[in-house]
């Protein structure tokens, strides 16, 4: 699979993606969307489950792999609440990929924990935006701190019984104003609860393309008054000082974002900006080709469904090329413009 195109007169060459992202879970409800904006309309009460297909899920993976080596499971659901979820870990996993996932984990009980380690699932990223009820219940409506601590101990007690080393635990954390004076404690949790690394990022997307749709205006009113971006320097580097001062005592593997955001000289190359439309690719649960996880939802911007045709089609397909094009030159995409990876702060 080799996609070729034109960058300022010279023939490139795009080979097939080594890391993909599928999205098992699309559903924004009740049960599985834990953020304080709702906007995605996938699922009930809207609509019927919205499942990946589980052939769909298969004839991706056996069509990637082995090309693609690792393939995370994730989308804006919960991707436990896939029937089929560790099916298809599994499936990916005998066909040579290494599997990851990103949960909530407040699904999790004593036989998904089992299954977490019985399935071959390497590592397990676990969404951590508080380290007290407090903080972590506001921010992520509708969930319990205390069933999430509950649920690490069954995933821990799992891996002893079984004797294994994975999955991996990492947390993951937002950094924002809501949350910044927590993240030394996030760390001192992190390390608590047996995780390897603390990934703390910053809010993905602006949301402010001119083109967004209007139900998304929530989440840039959001962003505005959360973002690090228009915080007190001095007062986030104070914190982000004593989260690095805590995980360096416990000897945790921390990353945090950068604030300053970079420019981009005309001549830097797209692929060093982001190379995700050259080495990664992003398929929605309900088969939508999308540019990254950031774009988020494919009424933002996709290239096609991949149900009906071969994912190569698509991947050297003019949508994907012309996306290419544009985010090597000076004038990327619209939806480029205010992501967080483009700009160097995520």
């Amino acid at each position: 699979m080799i996609a070729g195109t034109e960058q300022q007169g010279v023939r490139t060459r795009v080979a097939a993606p080594s890391y993909v992202q599928l999205e098992p879970v699309g559903q924004c409800n009740l049960r599985c969307q834990m953020c304080p904006i709702q906007y995605r309309r996938d699922g009930p009460p809207e609509g019927p489950p919205a499942f990946m297909d589980f052939a769909l899920f298969a004839r991706l993976v056996d069509e990637l792999a082995p090309a693609a080596d690792h393939l995370h499971l994730q989308g804006l659901g919960e991707p436990m609440m896939h029937p089929r979820f560790f099916e298809m870990v599994r499936y990916a996993g005998a066909r040579g990929m290494r599997v990851t996932t990103n949960s909530n984990l407040t699904l999790l009980n004593e036989r998904r924990a089992e299954e977490c380690v019985r399935s071959g699932l390497d590592e397990l990223h676990v969404s951590i935006d508080g380290a007290t009820p407090a903080t972590y219940e506001r921010i992520r409506v509708r969930a319990r701190f205390s069933r999430v601590a509950r649920n690490v101990a069954l995933l821990q007690a799992a891996r002893r019984r079984a004797r294994a080393t994975t999955p991996r635990l990492h947390i993951v954390a937002v950094a924002m104003r809501d949350n910044l004076e927590e993240l030394p404690a996030i760390a001192r949790l992190a390390h608590g609860w047996g995780a390897e690394r603390l990934f703390v990022q910053h809010l993905c997307h602006d949301f402010a393309e001119e083109a967004l749709p209007g139900h998304y205006r929530p989440m840039r009113d959001f962003v505005d008054g959360q973002t690090l971006l228009l915080e007190d320097p001095a007062r986030v580097e104070r914190w982000f000082a004593a989260t690095r001062e805590a995980a360096e005592a416990l000897g945790l593997a921390l990353r945090l974002p950068s604030l300053r955001p970079g420019g981009h000289a005309p001549e830097v190359p797209g692929h060093e900006r982001c190379d995700w439309p050259w080495s990664g690719a992003y398929v929605s649960y309900d088969g939508q080709a999308m540019p990254c996880c950031m774009v988020a939802t494919p009424d933002r911007a996709n290239f096609g469904s991949v149900r009906d045709r071969a994912f190569v089609e698509v991947w050297e397909g003019a949508g994907y090329t012309g996306f290419r094009e544009r985010l090597a030159s000076p004038d990327p995409p619209e939806i480029c413009r205010g992501c967080a990876l483009y700009h160097g702060t995520f």
